[in-house]
């Protein structure tokens, strides 16, 4: 497939999500940048945050990572389930009983003024570094396959995407993005099924004998219970899983949004319902989807420089036909715009809200204006931030750094949430960003010692140690009863 074809298809695809942004604007004001008019249906919402979830990071990634871990990652996803009941049994609830538009809000009435723009400053800076995560691994792909070989520079082909991202959720925000992850979710989906398809076939593995291929490689390995020291420990992983899904869901501005924007609670807990379930499964097709890869190229003797190049090298230059190099380059563009459309919105969200209070202190029409203005800045942060990362990440997996990274930006916010619901104390708010800044320092400090001084490997499980750490401070840092 030609650079150019693929250029053509990503204007294409460009031109269809312009269509939609137009008819889905209304009057492009801020309840339906924000929250929608609290009118989407909850299976639109549902099907699109898989899309969300899934993003460029199990799209390229997670096929990538399987020839270094198995099928191990799955054990964080079985941990993926815990963490959405919390979520929907916990704090949807709690997010729709306050009305809220910034779930944020919530540590301002709990705690205080502090607490609430701490809670919010962290939310800004997880969301922008790990969406930037997710997109600077798709654009990179879009480098490779089109723009080096023409001569474009990587700065240019991250701007030019953010300025798509951006001109098609500038006016409607949040109303528009519930319909464009519902299309970006169908494609990804598409591609992965099409590439099984296609990669079974050239395997010579009929359908019936797929399972039976999966079970049989020794790449299929999904439990790990022998070495509790391990990072992929069983219930490190599963642990892991389920507190990443509280944080990076529930406790995250960009995944809420979109499920305030339901009419009712019981809507919202239906699409967490069946979001979960759509989206384990699917995450096992892309495990699966990883061992067909690794499977082929070795067959083939191919190589790639890093492992989230596996996809791509196969789907458009291995010979396995046009189909699934257009389904492949449809699924990435998809990928691109999913994981950064929300971003842009909920970032733009959240400084309105949180940080320069825009309800209290502006008029309707200078708070239109202020947005606007937030939303241009939020794009230009996040095209810096991409280009930041060009220089520090070289062949690592990008899924493995998103996750560790995690652990540190989202722990305070665990902690910040789970004192507020399970405890009555109060805290003394001005000392708040103070434990929020030391608990991820101190799990660093422990986390890359702990192999040498305790033989142990904390992974992923290190959200579940900073979180407990800034919960911990909040109990040194309490003050009278709630």
């Amino acid at each position: 497939m030609q650079p150019s074809h693929i250029l053509l298809l990503i204007l294409s695809y460009f031109g269809v999500l312009l269509i939609i942004s137009h008819f889905t604007n209304k009057d492009g004001s801020n309840a339906d940048f924000f929250k929608a008019g609290k009118q989407s249906p909850w299976y639109l919402v549902a099907f699109g945050m898989v899309g969300a979830s899934l993003s460029g990071v199990t799209f390229i990634s997670v096929p990538g990572w399987v020839e270094a871990s198995q099928f191990g990652y799955y054990q964080v996803v079985l941990g993926y389930i815990l963490g959405y009941a919390v979520v929907g049994l916990v704090l949807l609830p709690l997010y729709y009983r306050l009305n809220l538009t910034s779930i944020y809000t919530y540590l301002g009435d709990r705690f205080g003024k502090v607490s609430h723009k701490t809670g919010a400053s962290f939310f800004l800076l997880s969301r922008l570094i790990g969406s930037s995560f997710r997109l600077y691994l798709v654009a990179v792909v879009f480098q490779t396959l089109i723009f080096d070989a023409a001569g474009f520079p990587f700065w240019a082909t991250v701007s030019i995407t953010i300025l798509f991202i951006w001109l098609y959720t500038f006016k409607s925000g949040i109303n528009t993005i519930v319909w464009t992850d519902t299309l970006q979710t169908l494609f990804m989906l598409s591609a992965a099924g099409i590439a099984i398809y296609y990669l079974s076939d050239s395997l010579g593995i009929a359908g019936s004998d797929l399972i039976g291929f999966v079970s049989d490689s020794e790449l299929s390995k999904m439990f790990f219970f022998d070495d509790f020291k391990s990072a992929n420990f069983f219930w490190k992983q599963f642990l892991s899983g389920a507190f990443i899904t509280i944080v990076m869901t529930g406790l995250d501005q960009d995944m809420m949004q979109k499920n305030l924007t339901c009419k009712t609670l019981k809507d919202a807990q239906k699409n967490m319902f069946w979001f979960t379930v759509v989206l384990v499964i699917v995450n096992l097709i892309f495990l699966v989807l990883g061992l067909l890869l690794i499977s082929f190229a070795q067959e083939n003797s191919i190589s790639v420089e890093r492992p989230d190049l596996l996809f791509p090298t196969i789907a458009t230059q291995s010979g396995l036909g046009l189909t699934m190099a257009i389904f492949f380059c449809l699924g990435l563009i998809a990928a691109a715009f999913s994981s950064a459309d929300g971003t842009l919105t909920s970032l733009t969200t959240s400084f309105c809200i949180d940080i320069l209070n825009i309800e209290k202190k502006y008029s309707p029409e200078k708070q239109l204006k202020v947005r606007k203005q937030v939303h241009k800045v939020v794009a230009l942060v996040f095209i810096v931030t991409m280009l930041i990362f060009e220089y520090i990440i070289k062949n690592e997996s990008v899924i493995e750094r998103l996750f560790t990274f995690a652990g540190y930006t989202y722990g305070p916010l665990l902690a910040l949430f789970a004192f507020g619901l399970f405890t009555k104390w109060n805290v003394k708010d001005k000392w708040v960003p103070i434990i929020a800044i030391l608990s991820p320092i101190l799990s660093y400090i422990i986390s890359v010692n702990s192999s040498i001084w305790f033989g142990f490997e904390f992974g992923f499980f290190i959200l579940i140690l900073n979180g407990f750490l800034a919960f911990m401070g909040l109990v040194l840092i309490r003050s009278k009863e709630y």
